[in-house]
């Protein structure tokens, strides 16, 4: 069973997702708290697995909870807040960096409207999450979750020919962070188009966007359909929709299909840019449950195109990139905290004897 602690100063928002978390069989909900330091409180006898806590709350918010869990009792947080809403609040995005794992929009409506779709994402993300168990900190002081230590990363560099013409990543649980890693360590000067695919909750992506164009030296934005790539922009995929790229090398939308298990999905971005970039691309995938991209990573290998996975000791969840190494789709297997520094390498030549 899977111990939940909920934090919210709302009884209907409490209520409700107590509701919607009963429903599932290997889920139980151990305590509710009205703020952040009666939920410290409770966390030693409860010894919950994962905690879901809100943002906005009197005597202790979110951040500050967040902040006093990672010190005294570390565990998967996700944040449910209406918050994800607000694109020029950076709000939500600071829980993240603080340790939360993931964030959750509450419907605009609010919970006690919330479809069958709505419960059955919360669910599958408590499900997600519950399995990230080691937790460490980061030189910076906020704190990062990551699964036991791996085998040394293998590294693999073969030929490759030519200049390359794109950058495109993928990622999922963790993903956030990892973006905000990776985009603020490149240069004002990169000389390449950047193309994102974020596994995201309704909601979420304005702020995402906002956040990390704030952290950037790059433009960051969501992209337009058959909008034109351009040096200096990095583009994120739409909510709802998947992304490509074009003979035209143009980025161009295609709608969710029956049976697609995410939308926007990495795997259809990547077999894009190998069918129309092949061996001028450099392809990342990060963090993430499950294992879309990691076919599209094979793809763009199998077109000569340069392929780094997210090695396991900096993921939040070893599953995308997992999948990608098991396939033989990564030429390279990087620690996050490598990977810009090895893409500035490789665009800008070294590397290539």
């Amino acid at each position: 069973m899977i111990r939940v602690l909920l934090v919210d100063d709302s009884p209907i928002a409490l209520l409700t997702i107590s509701r919607i978390l009963e429903t599932a069989p290997d889920i139980t909900v151990v305590g509710r708290a009205a703020n952040g330091q009666e939920a410290l409180d409770l966390i030693p006898a409860l010894q919950p697995d994962v905690i879901c806590t809100d943002l906005h709350m009197p005597v202790m918010d979110g951040l500050r909870f967040t902040e006093a869990v990672m010190q005294r009792f570390p565990r998967p947080i996700l944040v449910i807040s209406i918050s994800v809403f607000d694109s020029k609040s950076d709000n939500v995005f600071n829980l993240l960096q603080a340790g939360a794992v993931d964030v959750f929009a509450k419907p605009r409506s609010g919970l006690r409207t919330a479809d069958e779709p709505v419960a059955r994402a919360l669910i599958q993300k408590i499900r997600a999450i519950s399995g990230v168990v080691a937790f460490t900190r980061r030189s910076h002081g906020a704190a990062r979750v990551s699964p036991p230590p791996s085998r040394p990363a293998t590294v693999e560099l073969p030929p490759v020919a030519g200049s390359f013409d794109v950058l495109v990543i993928g990622a999922s649980t963790g993903g956030p962070l990892a973006y905000e890693a990776i985009l603020s360590a490149l240069p004002a000067s990169f000389p390449l188009p950047v193309i994102c695919v974020q596994h995201i909750s309704e909601g979420f992506l304005p702020g995402m966007v906002s956040w990390l164009d704030s952290c950037s030296k790059l433009k960051v934005k969501q992209a337009s359909h058959l909008e034109s790539l351009k040096a200096g922009f990095v583009y994120f995929a739409p909510e709802g929709k998947h992304l490509t790229v074009n003979a035209n090398r143009l980025l161009q939308f295609s709608p969710h299909s029956e049976g697609d298990l995410y939308c926007p999905a990495v795997d259809v971005l990547f077999h894009s840019v190998a069918n129309h970039f092949g061996a001028k691309a450099i392809a990342l995938l990060l963090t993430g449950m499950g294992d879309d991209g990691a076919r599209g990573l094979k793809r763009i290998r199998e077109e000569n195109g340069m392929t780094i996975a997210q090695d396991e000791s900096s993921c939040v969840v070893y599953g995308m990139p997992h999948k990608a190494v098991e396939m033989n789709a990564a030429r390279m297997v990087l620690p996050l905290a490598l990977m810009a520094d090895k893409v500035v390498t490789l665009v800008t030549g070294a590397g290539r004897k």
